[in-house]
């Protein structure tokens, strides 16, 4: 499990590797930090740790080697998938994590009420997830860890199933909650334009074993007008940031 320390850095990852059973290493030597106010997203090829990397990050997974200190027990954990329970409703599914930890019902409710706000998902509370959107299923999803007050949020690719249009929309919905919720952000994503749109600072990391081979600094303010993705700044450092990818897979 991820130990705790009291400082600016929520999450700090140092010399972590990660060996499987069966003598597949995934990771190796990750050094990484997320502090308090930043968003960062994690970009490389597929099967070089970046899902592992969450699942350590949260306690799921226990690195082989290393360290792993968290400042606080307040995360929230998005899948790729929305796993949502299908005989519940939006309302229900979205009270669930608050339910499970033991939350007083009318709590839970004015939480999920405001979560189910902030995601733009007022008038869908009673239909069940049969009857959602792929977008709308991963607003309930992200609704349901905002009922926790995360401090950090961890995002394992939950747009990556989306098309391009909700997939942008989305985008910029997170970021907007980003700004008002004022949590950290590790974000992982196969997307480079989405990396660049979405971080303060992206990480790019290599085939497997999965090392940090690179990391740029997004120099955009938040909030971050949606029409920066077609400016020259913007196509440039995603340009950089691809070139970075392909050399370190």
């Amino acid at each position: 499990m991820p130990t705790a320390v009291a400082t600016d850095t929520l999450l700090d990852f140092s010399d972590v590797q990660m060996t499987f059973p069966d003598g597949t290493v995934a990771l190796s030597g990750i050094d990484l930090t997320v502090k308090r106010g930043e968003f960062v997203t994690v970009v490389g090829p597929s099967g070089c740790g970046k899902s592992t990397l969450l699942r350590i990050a949260s306690g799921l997974e226990t690195a082989s080697h290393g360290t792993v200190d968290l400042a606080t027990d307040r995360i929230g954990y998005v899948f790729q998938d929305a796993t949502l329970l299908p005989w519940r409703d939006v309302q229900a599914n979205v009270e669930l994590l608050a339910e499970l930890h033991g939350t007083p019902r009318a709590d839970r409710r004015a939480k999920a009420k405001e979560a189910i706000d902030l995601v733009g998902l007022t008038g869908f509370e009673k239909h069940l997830p049969r009857a959602l959107s792929g977008g709308m299923r991963m607003r309930t999803s992200l609704a349901r860890s905002l009922t926790l007050d995360p401090e950090i949020f961890l995002f394992d690719e939950p747009f990556g199933a989306l098309d391009e249009i909700t997939r942008e929309r989305l985008n910029d919905e997170l970021l907007k909650l980003f700004v008002a919720k004022q949590f950290a952000g590790l974000f992982i994503t196969h997307s480079v334009s989405e990396a660049v749109y979405l971080s303060t600072r992206v990480i790019v990391m290599s085939g497997r074993p999965g090392r940090i081979v690179d990391t740029f600094d997004v120099p955009f303010d938040t909030p971050r007008d949606p029409e920066i993705r077609f400016t020259g700044e913007f196509a440039r450092l995603v340009g950089k940031v691809s070139h970075a990818l392909r050399e370190g897979a």
